[in-house]
């Protein structure tokens, strides 16, 4: 495989592992946008786009700053290549580069690595098959953690999460918890959102969002937050008898009694593995469509974006 990266930061960084991973022998180049950036290991550095179309790419991924992801696909549009693009899709709504994207019959994957946590896989199957204990009341969907610590060596105020022009926000950041809910509910009836930024954190960007979805039979309240000390992500499922607890950081579910009805020693990086084992799998096989393609990242992007400021 020869593949191209825009944006070589600490997700790309990640992406590059789950690669060698896969394929040790996968040729990768990275777009740079300044000569004397610091090499990475194995990683070929390009300086133009000019460069990257005399190289007979597989795919690219697109792992810049949010705000600068829409600029870029439009320039990978030349190159008619299969598009990995690190979530969220982008800054703002891109229905017409769908309309381009789908002219030119380009594969498009959206990278949200917690579908391929298993104990969210093992949840909406349980969901789709019906093999749960009763109806549904409630969802809450809960993911609080602390900015400050989320790329140790580096001076959090300095990243692209604490800054709106760049496409920052908790709510942009953490986007996975939109996705994967409407992964396995489906889309909802309704839905109000209210986001803010008045923590202690003090920056611009948003650090506290609050979603309800509205479904037929139940809602989901769904909390986000950047400036929680003690990491949680976890998923309650109220039934009419019983309780689960969906633990993300722990990749395990318990009920209201303690037992434990689906537990796995998957780590995080592992979803990263599976993902891109996933997408090279789609391109080795020349396929046209993902299961999280960008039309459906930017129906969640929408979603993301449509709240307010109380």
């Amino acid at each position: 495989m020869n593949i191209l990266i825009i944006g070589l930061g600490s997700i790309a960084k990640k992406h590059i592992a789950a690669i060698r991973a896969i394929d040790s022998n996968a040729s990768i180049y990275a777009l740079r946008s300044r000569r004397d950036s610091k090499a990475y290991g194995g990683v070929v550095d390009l300086y133009s786009f000019d460069e990257a179309s005399k190289i007979n790419l597989d795919f690219a991924i697109i792992s810049t700053p949010t705000s600068e992801h829409k600029k870029t696909i439009h320039k990978l549009l030349e190159f008619r290549i299969p598009l990995f693009i690190e979530k969220p899709v982008a800054s703002s709504p891109i229905d017409d580069v769908i309309n381009s994207i789908n002219e030119a019959g380009i594969l498009t994957y959206v990278a949200c690595n917690l579908r391929f946590l298993e104990s969210i896989r093992f949840l909406k199957n349980c969901i789709a098959s019906g093999e749960i204990p009763g109806r549904i009341n409630e969802v809450n969907v809960y993911c609080g953690s602390y900015l400050p610590e989320w790329r140790p060596g580096t001076n959090f105020r300095e990243s692209y999460s604490t800054r709106a022009e760049m496409g920052g926000g908790v709510h942009l950041d953490l986007i996975h918890e939109l996705d994967y809910i409407c992964w396995i509910f489906g889309m909802f009836e309704s839905h109000r959102a209210f986001c803010r930024s008045k923590s202690s954190l003090d920056i611009d960007a948003i650090d506290y969002a609050k979603y309800l979805l509205f479904y037929e039979d139940f809602a989901c309240d769904i909390t986000l937050n950047y400036f929680r000390r003690d990491y949680k992500r976890e998923i309650e499922i109220l039934f009419d008898s019983i309780t689960w607890k969906v633990d993300l950081a722990k990749n395990c579910i318990t009920d209201s009694n303690g037992v434990v009805i689906f537990r796995s020693e998957q780590s995080g990086t592992d979803t990263y593995t599976e993902q891109m084992r996933y997408f090279f799998d789609l391109v080795s096989n020349n396929e046209k469509d993902s299961f999280n393609d960008i039309i459906f990242a930017n129906e969640i992007l929408k979603l993301c974006l449509d709240y307010e400021r109380p």
